[in-house]
């Protein structure tokens, strides 16, 4: 073959050329993949803005009523304290096996706490009561001889009266009846005392349940499974004197000192108004108890016990309290608008209907309200669906809504 043959063979034709053109292209590929990614970017940048905690001012939401120093003749600080409360222990030396309370558990009178090892308290119970049934089982004995006894002794007297027998026998068996009836009263004061013995180790076999002397809810819980409690302070830090601390809410009031060169100005039954330092917003009605006959030499102060007009579960012992003592009971109380007063700025539009929205453990919760018409300065009242005190959040973004992480940061004067 020759050279110019042999570079034809080589040579490629155009149709060839343009056949390897129009073969598979990867390119739909590669935009189909990137427009994919950018999707997927796009939705991790959503979900990261909807998640993303919104920085939101706060306002508390507070009472109409009037402020707690109007008409106060006096004020002073204190805390509440419970009139009724125990440290409840056992009143005989054990060892836990079981303790069935926890701080904050509501208990009624007569539940059980806690349970004690009883048996040993069993077995002495169980051997008292083995002895009493022996006493008795003695008595019926010593009746049954009596009886027998005093027969014979009636017998023998008519036969010793017919001359039948010897008087000596009659006199005899007289004396035996006798001498079991001695025995018969001395064995039923045994069995007073073997009752007595069944009553005691009864008692200490109940001990071993230990029981709540009052209604009330648990503050302390002070001993656990395993440990040994006891009525006395003996065995150093192995032994404990109390199973927990329990308080009965309804006997709280608030005891507070007085200056004593103010104390004239405060009178038993006088009206006022107590403050807590958690919740400076809600005012409770209160009056005075008494004043304690004792001035303190140390703070030159005296104190004075304040009934709560209210009971309600937020008050709890040892808070603090500011107390505004007043020349009468402050007047327009009962007429005072019912609900609280919010920042107007505070209540937004969503869906056609006005809402406010509270803070309540990091999150948004969007309330429906209706406000009244009323206007209070630069504040809005709202009858329902708030309390006082609650977080509500000022100039709510456009892009709050239910249930939305928010973190709060102090309102600008």
């Amino acid at each position: 073959m020759s050279q110019a043959e042999l570079l034809k063979e080589l040579r490629i034709e155009k149709h060839q050329r343009d056949d390897h053109r129009q073969g598979p292209s990867r390119w739909p590929w590669i935009v189909l993949a990137l427009l994919l990614l950018l999707a997927l970017i796009g939705a991790g940048v959503w979900w990261a803005a909807s998640h993303r905690a919104i920085t939101v001012q706060t306002a508390a939401a507070v009472s109409p009523a009037s402020d707690p120093g109007a008409g106060a003749v006096l004020q002073a600080t204190g805390y509440v304290t419970a009139r009724r409360q125990a440290t409840v222990s056992a009143q005989i030396t054990g060892t836990l096996t079981a303790v069935l309370i926890e701080e904050g558990d509501r208990v009624k009178r007569g539940q059980v706490l806690a349970r004690l090892d009883d048996s040993a308290y069993k077995a002495a119970l169980d051997a008292a009561q083995a002895q009493a049934a022996a006493a008795h089982a003695l008595v019926a004995q010593y009746q049954a001889q009596l009886a027998q006894n005093e027969r014979d002794a009636n017998r023998q007297q008519q036969l010793a009266a017919q001359g039948l027998v010897p008087k000596q026998a009659a006199e005899q068996a007289r004396t035996l009846a006798d001498s079991t009836r001695a025995q018969l009263v001395s064995q039923r004061k045994q069995v007073a005392s073997a009752d007595a013995q069944v009553v005691e180790a009864q008692v200490n076999f109940d001990y071993c349940v230990i029981r709540a002397p009052f209604d009330g809810v648990i503050t302390t819980k002070d001993a656990q499974v395993g440990e040994i409690v006891s009525p006395f302070s003996a065995g150093g830090g192995f032994t404990r004197t109390g199973i927990g601390t329990i308080v009965d809410m309804d006997s709280l009031e608030v005891d507070v000192d007085v200056n004593e060169a103010y104390i004239g100005r405060v009178k038993p039954a006088m009206p006022a108004e107590a403050v807590l330092d958690a919740y400076p917003d809600w005012k409770i009605p209160a009056h005075v108890i008494a004043i304690v006959p004792a001035a303190d030499r140390g703070k030159a102060t005296v104190k004075v016990r304040v009934a709560l007009g209210q009971k309600d579960a937020r008050i709890v012992p040892d808070m603090g309290v500011r107390v505004s003592f007043l020349e009468q009971k402050p007047a327009g109380v009962a007429q005072a608008p019912k609900g609280v007063l919010v920042p107007a700025k505070a209540i937004a539009q969503r869906d056609g209907r006005s809402v406010v929205f509270v803070v309540a453990g990091g999150k948004a919760q969007l309330r429906a309200v209706q406000p009244a018409a009323q206007d209070y300065g630069d504040m809005k009242l709202v009858p329902e669906a708030l309390q006082a005190g609650d977080a509500v959040v000022l100039s709510p973004p456009a892009a709050l809504r239910d249930g939305m992480d928010v973190r709060t940061e102090a309102s600008k004067p």
